[in-house]
């Protein structure tokens, strides 16, 4: 019986050692070898993370940047001073801290999700619509400007104004 105890406690030092070895490599992870986990591409986030927590039991993820910031894709992205949201596989939910411009509107993504691999495309859920791009847009992380909390436009989160500039944007009937 003692042999067999013998035999194990290398076994068991071996399994020890390993367990160690990988939570020393999750803890020098960093929020982009999380997204490749998710199965998305790592330039969803941009340059300039300082900080970041990843809940594994829920996928549920905070990173904060040094500075509210735009990084430009085909239209300007705004990322706020804190990004948060849950990992799926293949898609990014209840995403906060991130807005999208199309044309001169601002609008908040919802969402992010990666369409069948083999497609190369990537959905930003924006509410209104859903706006498609080259998943080869995101391979690495953006170079992210500094910006102020609205944006290039301080006036993208007022609803009033909002509907001004869209008023603004219509127009008239010529009688």
């Amino acid at each position: 019986m003692d042999g067999h105890r013998l035999l194990l406690l290398p076994l068991l030092a071996t399994i020890l050692a390993s367990a160690a070895a990988c939570a020393a490599a999750a803890a020098d992870d960093t929020i982009y070898d999380h997204l490749r986990r998710y199965g998305l591409p790592i330039g969803l986030l941009p340059k300039g993370i300082t900080d970041y927590a990843v809940d594994p039991a829920t996928g549920e993820f905070r990173v904060r940047l040094a500075q509210p910031c735009n990084a430009r894709f085909e239209n300007e992205v705004h990322y706020d001073l804190n990004v948060a949201g849950t990992l799926r596989f293949g898609e990014i939910g209840g995403l906060s801290g991130v807005s999208a411009q199309e044309l001169f509107l601002w609008f908040p993504v919802k969402g992010i999700r990666v369409d069948v691999p083999s497609s190369g495309v990537i959905h930003f859920d924006v509410g209104v619509a859903d706006k498609q791009f080259s998943l080869s847009l995101f391979e690495s992380p953006p170079d992210c400007a500094a910006a102020g909390p609205g944006g290039d436009d301080p006036d993208r989160d007022d609803p009033q104004l909002l509907s001004l500039h869209v008023q603004e944007s219509v127009p008239k009937a010529v009688s």
